[in-house]
Order: C-alpha cells, then structure tokens, then sequence
C-alpha cells in the first residue's frame, strides 16, 4: 500500500457557516456543500492546492460528529488519503493490526 496524497482534512464544527469565515480570511472558498444523511452530517469542501478541507457539521444530536465534538470540540477528526487501491490497502491496514472503522 501506498498512499500517494492526502485527499482531504475533515474538520468537526459545530456550524459551518461559522466556521467559513476563518478559512474565507485565509483566502479559501467554498467549492461544495452537501448533506450525508448516512452519516447525519453536512459537509463543505474548500480547495486547498490539491487537496482540500472538509467542514462537517452534525445533523443530529446522535450522529458521530456530534459526539466527536462533546468529546473532544471542534478540530481535526480525520486525515484521508489517496491510494491506487481502497480495498486493498484496507486489507493490509487490517492484516498489520490497526482497527477499521
């Protein structure tokens, strides 16, 4: 497995719309918007060179960003790469031991 970029930064806000005005003075702008009901998460995408940050804002009071954010606030709840192959790099990561979430 290799893992050749990172895609995106997902970071937990408790409102997006808040959260933008600290990345729009950076000069950053929102280039997408979309609810994830699966997740009970709204998410909004911000170009950043070639990879981006993801705002995600919980839906409901029982989703799991919500509960990221009672336990620890607001910040970096994840780092997802770029790899040729998903399925196979998930299966090396579980061969080697690290849990899968």
């Amino acid at each position: 497995m290799r893992a050749y970029r990172i895609d995106h930064i997902g970071v937990a806000v408790v409102s997006i719309d808040d959260a933008l005005d600290i990345y729009r003075a950076l000069g950053l702008a929102e280039a997408h918007r979309e609810d994830v009901p699966s997740q009970k998460v709204r998410t909004a995408f911000l170009p950043v060179g070639e990879s981006r940050i993801e705002l995600l804002e919980p839906t409901s009071e029982d989703s799991p960003v919500a509960k990221f954010l009672a336990r620890r606030g607001g910040g970096v709840h994840h780092v997802c790469f770029s790899v040729d192959d998903l399925d196979a790099a998930l299966e090396d990561l579980a061969s080697r031991g690290f849990r899968l979430l």
